[in-house]
């Protein structure tokens, strides 16, 4: 069965940096596009950036383009997200999926951005 374990997140000031990852199992990974999704307390699930197959292509949601960069490695089945210029506003659960399917999501990891 699909499963997706995230890790990496933390407690971290306003300006910090930190990289999620993202363990992949139970499917052929090198072969799915995948996603990085996140949800602040109260508020709905938000997409943040989305990587091909492959890794060449990238795309991320306007709010944290040019501040995250989404890379995979497909030769230990695992996805990263790198969280530089962290803001009080990225605080919220983290989460991995297959691309647009949010039935493969993980249990999440936290990120807290507080001074």
């Amino acid at each position: 069965r699909v499963q997706l374990v995230e890790s990496g997140g933390d407690l971290v000031q306003p300006g910090g940096s930190l990289r999620l990852s993202c363990a992949a199992s139970g499917f052929t990974f090198s072969t799915y596009g995948m996603d990085w999704v996140r949800q602040a307390p109260g508020k709905g699930l938000e997409w943040v950036a989305q990587i091909s197959y492959s890794g060449l292509t990238t795309y991320y949601a306007d709010s944290v383009k040019g501040r995250f960069t989404i890379s995979r490695d497909n030769a230990k089945n695992t996805l990263y997200l790198q969280l530089n210029n962290l803001k009080t506003e990225d605080t919220a659960m983290y989460y991995c999926r297959r691309a647009a399917d949010d039935t493969s999501r993980g249990q999440g990891t936290q990120v807290t951005v507080s001074s």
